[in-house]
């Protein structure tokens, strides 16, 4: 009798111990998922913020250009 006790104690443990992995699973599964669309919206920031330096870039070198224009006109 003790060694089916035994077994069935050794079942419950195993039991539960899948069911805390299954659960961690889960939660690894979704973590992995927010950090997946995390990464997305960062990368299409960082996409956008590129764009806008190089529009702010041409505009300053345009600036610069039409200022030495500027200043071979006057010498």
């Amino acid at each position: 009798m003790a060694e089916k006790e035994q077994t069935q104690t050794e079942l419950a443990e195993i039991s539960a111990r899948i069911d805390e992995l299954v659960e961690l699973c889960r939660r690894l599964s979704e973590e992995n998922r927010s950090l997946r669309q995390s990464q997305e919206q960062l990368s299409s920031e960082r996409a956008g913020l590129i764009a806008r330096n190089e529009q702010a870039r041409s505009r300053v070198e345009a600036m610069i250009g039409r200022l030495k224009s500027l200043e071979q006109n006057q010498a």
